[in-house]
């Protein structure tokens, strides 16, 4: 999976809306096309604003939405999802190619050996906030969400988002907090009890998007490291055994459902 965080990385600053993001946005597709998964594009408008600090533009983002061969929406599925986005002064090696380096590396361990409920995996851009407030960010999972059918919707059991999950520590944080929506946290502790902590430092992640579709939903990740948010968030920041402990949480927790 290192080598997927360094691929990313190398491309620089991912702003939603910037052509390294679209770089890495193909880099994936490839990837995750390889490991078998149908891959779609869906494009969505983002805002101009402030993104730690500095204005960005306005303009067109994109999540990847993967299925697997016979995937169909409408019937029971969950849904595991990494931003791919960036802040414009950081590499984002942790954050958050160390997510969607987990998702693919769970893309090609779900196609060798399929869950019993289906999985969805998606890519999200623009999850970084444009504002100041920190209000108005997850805006591709806000579109993802807000695109479902009724019966989408309501076929759409359980979401896990892998946000920060690299940098080394001894357990996994997972987070949920939503009205309603807190059993998928719990059902992940449960699956994996030596290996998850209850809690983390940044709720802020697109789980909160289906938290507020009234969708089950949590966060795996956000052990705190110093550089957050800047050009020091670069490869050598994460450990693949994190992540690997991270990806073993989230298989646990798709056994077990």
């Amino acid at each position: 999976m290192q080598q997927r965080v360094r691929a990313i990385a190398a491309i620089g600053p991912r702003d939603a809306v910037s052509p390294a993001y679209a770089r890495a946005a193909t880099y994936v597709t490839g990837q995750l096309e390889a490991a078998g998964w149908r891959v779609r594009a869906q494009r969505f408008e983002v805002p101009a604003g402030t993104s730690w600090g500095v204005r960005v533009p306005g303009g067109t983002s994109t999540n990847l939405v993967a299925d697997p061969p016979g995937f169909d929406s409408t019937t029971p599925h969950v849904v595991i999802g990494a931003h791919l986005d960036t802040v414009p002064q950081a590499p984002g090696a942790e954050d958050n190619a160390s997510g969607v380096a987990t998702v693919v590396e769970l893309a090609r361990m779900l196609r060798e050996q399929p869950a019993a409920t289906p999985v969805r995996l998606v890519v999200f851009g623009a999850e970084e906030a444009r504002v100041p407030s920190g209000t108005r960010y997850a805006f591709g999972s806000r579109h993802y969400v807000t695109t479902l059918t009724d019966a989408e919707r309501r076929a759409t059991r359980g979401m896990l988002a892998l946000d920060r999950v690299g940098v080394a520590g001894r357990t996994v944080p997972v987070c949920s907090g939503g009205r309603g929506t807190a059993s998928l946290a719990r059902d992940v502790r449960a699956a994996s009890p030596a290996s998850v902590t209850n809690g983390c430092t940044n709720r802020a992640s697109d789980h909160v998007s289906f938290e507020a579709a009234g969708i089950p939903a949590a966060r795996l990740g956000s052990v705190p490291f110093d550089g957050y948010h800047s050009a020091g968030d670069v490869p050598s920041v994460v450990s693949d055994s994190q992540m690997r402990r991270t990806g073993a949480v989230a298989w646990g927790w798709l056994r077990s459902l």
